[in-house]
């Protein structure tokens, strides 16, 4: 569903004109703007890795499928220590490639059971930012800020924004930010997403210190 910034209804959304420069590689790029199912993977799989590794792996991993794209039901339908093997094989595919093929595996057999196996069908006929929202927070493997960061993505470069989406995304739907992956069109603002980044976790850790027993009092 692609929709004006106001949330009115005017086009298809995802499709082969989509051109999303997140990986940072021309033929993983290329599949995340035309695979619902891979840029879900790639969100999935963005954590306690450098971004560009986690939305490169969609395409990786459907190489080593020999396949062009992924397949939901083809990938819920695998051997568990088979396709734990496709994650695990050099390079790794994750820093943790054993449990982030579960996850993977997770996801797509609750795509096939609720969604029939078609990815976009999460979003597809949501009729408000806060639906979409509820819909990716269902998900395995998204939690709270992983499902704002992706309906974010979905909204800034994917097309989709139901009525209320930049509500919805929190803070990552704000226009102009770089705060998050959904922010990415290039290598520019991916240093600059990654400073973002780097600044919040140093606060958090100076935050977090802070409360820690014993912490001497600002004057």
């Amino acid at each position: 569903m692609t929709t004006s910034d106001s949330g009115s209804k005017s086009g298809a959304g995802q499709g082969k004109d989509t051109t999303l420069r997140i990986a940072q590689n021309p033929e993983a790029d290329e599949l995340l703007g035309r695979s619902p199912l891979a840029a879900l993977v790639g969100m999935l799989l963005d954590q306690q890795v450098p971004m560009e590794w986690a939305f490169t792996g969609p395409y990786t991993l459907a190489e080593r499928m020999g396949s062009d794209d992924l397949d939901a039901g083809r990938i819920a339908a695998y051997d568990p220590d088979a396709f734990t093997e496709l994650f695990t094989a050099k390079p790794a595919l994750h820093r943790y490639p054993g449990s982030m093929a579960k996850r993977v595996q997770q996801l797509c057999q609750f795509l096939v059971a609720e969604y029939d196996g078609d990815a976009s069908a999460v979003w597809r006929d949501a009729a408000t930012g806060d639906d979409l929202l509820e819909r990716l927070k269902a998900l395995p493997g998204f939690g709270a800020q992983k499902a704002q960061i992706f309906l974010a993505l979905l909204g800034k470069q994917l097309g989709v924004r139901p009525t209320g989406w930049r509500e919805a995304a929190g803070s990552y739907g704000e226009a102009g930010s770089h705060r998050s992956v959904a922010d990415i069109t290039g290598p520019e603002s991916l240093v600059e997403v990654r400073a973002y980044k780097q600044e919040a976790k140093a606060a958090a850790k100076a935050a977090k210190a802070a409360k820690k027993p014993g912490a001497s009092p600002k004057k």
